[in-house]
């Protein structure tokens, strides 16, 4: 698999509609049309072929932009219809020979990415109003299945063949790893026993059995399955929420450069230290005039400082995932006016129920859970020019550990804003405040209200930072918390930091990630599932059954 660190062409990790090969996107009115299309040849590497509207990472690239572009360039778009244009085959989910040849890293940020844009759907119907219709002709199975299940309703076409299936377990000795056994029971509600029961079919279920066990929501003859489902999308569009007419905000393409270990975005760089393992992230702030009201943040587009920053943020965190698997510690920067942070803060939270800032707020949320949920130590750095303010802020909120220069020559502060409040929950559901202060939510609401700004030792007090030292110490301290960090098992503080980061109520989207994928890692690397007679390694030669170890463990 390609990797910046290997020497070999590094995965891209953004699209365009106009680079779309799996994709046709169709917007009619409040209505959007995603129709899975996948070129058989097009997958990320020549060794497999995408048969059946199966997937790899390149189809959910451009699921994952097709939807993001959705919600920010067509404003006025109140539901998406998903469906197959292939006859009779939805999808039959990530593809097999892609999986059994991927490296490990490689399966399971597969596995993360592909579940973060199923959460990005679910997130576009719960804060953008956008219905999602799932049409499913044909085969529904594994990963194909998953994504109907991230839709609002599933219609499913009753004519003895076309089915909805998780077959891993049964087939692959794996597990339906983006959601799928999270979703059948804590989304839609299935009886226990009914769910076990569809988890060990590897043929699925079909028509009434579907229907009556909560499956899909709606079955069709196949006579009548194009108006009924046009009929339900007329039906979503007039009951939601009113669409905004006029212009949204065209997404421009990020073209990163690369200069030695340095990769640069216009507000964001990235340096890395291949022996140390360890990166550094440094975001600009804002600077010069910015918009301040919803005309013309509009008129800005992508090149708003929120929007583009955090864009930029995105796309580096991907990049770092997919192509750089050693590096394992993240120094978080800033640089810029704390003022200029907040006045930002300011707009943004006057025009939160405004679209596009809205959906701006949505981006920046999803991006800095994308970073909680990478397999990377966090570590913030609060120093002389830094602007760690407000949204920002929640960089520091989001890292392992936080250390803040106390020197009283070079001044430096931090603030909060209304913002920090809770505009950016967390997979728990929670603000990073509040998960933060699990034992006193009465400071984290105090804190919450965002006035105020706070010195070292303020800051401190306050439960803000982890350390706040010196001068004489500064240097010394930040070097010895890298190096520690170089020295350890990489999966043993994977699996720490996964702990401690989602303190508080468990969610869907924590039982996902905290539960289901760590599960899922486990098993990519069992000889049961990837081993010389593994059920991924011999599923579709001919003549050849699985072996497994049959103890329980």
């Amino acid at each position: 698999m390609a990797t910046a660190s290997s020497g070999a062409q590094p995965i891209e990790l953004q699209s365009h509609p106009s680079r779309y090969r799996h994709w046709k996107l169709d917007i009619e009115g409040a209505v959007a049309r995603l129709a899975l299309d996948v070129v058989e040849e097009g997958g990320l590497r020549p060794d497999y072929r995408l048969k059946l509207n199966s997937y790899d990472l390149s189809v959910d690239i451009e699921l994952a932009d097709a939807v993001d572009r959705i919600r920010f360039q067509h404003p006025a778009v109140r539901v998406v219809l998903i469906e197959s244009a292939k006859e009779r085959v939805f999808c039959s989910g990530a593809n097999i020979y892609m999986l059994g040849s991927s490296h490990h890293a490689f399966k399971v940020n597969f596995c993360k990415f592909t579940n973060e844009t199923r959460l990005a759907i679910e997130d576009a119907s719960a804060s953008s109003g956008i219905r999602f219709l799932c049409a499913v002709d044909g085969p529904c199975a594994g990963g194909g299945y998953e994504l109907a299940l991230a839709c609002d309703e599933i219609h499913l076409v009753d004519d003895g063949s076309s089915t909805v299936s998780l077959p891993e377990v049964p087939l692959l000795g794996v597990l339906p790893g983006t959601g799928g056994l999270t979703r059948v029971v804590d989304k839609r509600m299935v009886r226990r026993d009914r769910a076990d029961v569809f988890s060990t079919l590897a043929e699925g279920v079909r028509g009434k059995r579907a229907l009556e066990w909560g499956l899909v929501d709606a079955i069709h003859p196949r006579s009548r399955f194009a108006e009924a489902l046009a009929g339900r999308a007329k039906e979503l569009a007039e009951a939601a929420p009113c669409g905004e007419a006029g212009q949204g905000i065209e997404l421009a393409t990020l073209a990163p450069r690369e200069e030695g270990i340095r990769r640069i975005h216009p507000l964001l760089t990235l340096s890395i230290d291949r022996e140390l393992r360890c990166a550094e992230i440094t975001i600009e702030g804002p600077s010069g005039e910015q918009p301040a009201d919803r005309a013309a943040i509009v008129a800005a587009g992508s090149d708003y400082w929120p929007l583009a920053a955090f864009r930029q943020l995105d796309e580096t965190i991907l990049h770092l995932r997919f192509n750089e698997p050693e590096i394992g510690t993240l120094v978080l920067r800033t640089t810029g006016e704390i003022d200029a942070v907040l006045a930002i803060d300011a707009t943004l939270h006057e025009l939160r129920n405004a679209r596009p800032v809205a959906e701006i707020l949505g981006l920046i949320k999803r991006t800095l859970k994308r970073l909680e949920l990478s397999a990377r130590s966090l570590i913030a750095l609060i120093e002389p020019g830094s602007c760690f303010a407000g949204t920002l802020f929640e960089l520091a909120l989001a890292a392992d550990r936080c250390y803040m220069l106390d020197d009283p020559e070079r001044p430096v502060r931090l603030a909060l804003s209304k913002l920090n409040g809770g505009a950016y929950p967390m997979s728990n559901g929670w603000s990073r405040l509040r998960t933060r202060f699990l034992a006193d939510p009465a400071h984290a609401e105090e804190l919450g209200v965002g006035e105020g700004r706070f010195d070292p030792q303020e800051a401190e007090s306050a439960g803000l930072v982890s350390f706040i030292p010196d001068d004489i110490d500064w240097e010394d301290e930040i070097r010895l918390a890298v190096e520690e960090r170089s020295s350890l098992s990489p999966d043993a503080l994977t699996g720490m930091e996964a702990n401690l980061r989602f303190a508080g109520p468990e969610t869907l989207e924590t039982k996902i990630f905290g539960r289901l994928s760590a599960w899922q890692n486990w098993i990519f690397q069992r000889p049961n599932a990837v081993g010389e007679r593994g059920a991924l390694a011999v599923y579709g030669q001919a003549g050849l059954r699985p072996e497994f170890d049959w103890w329980r463990t």
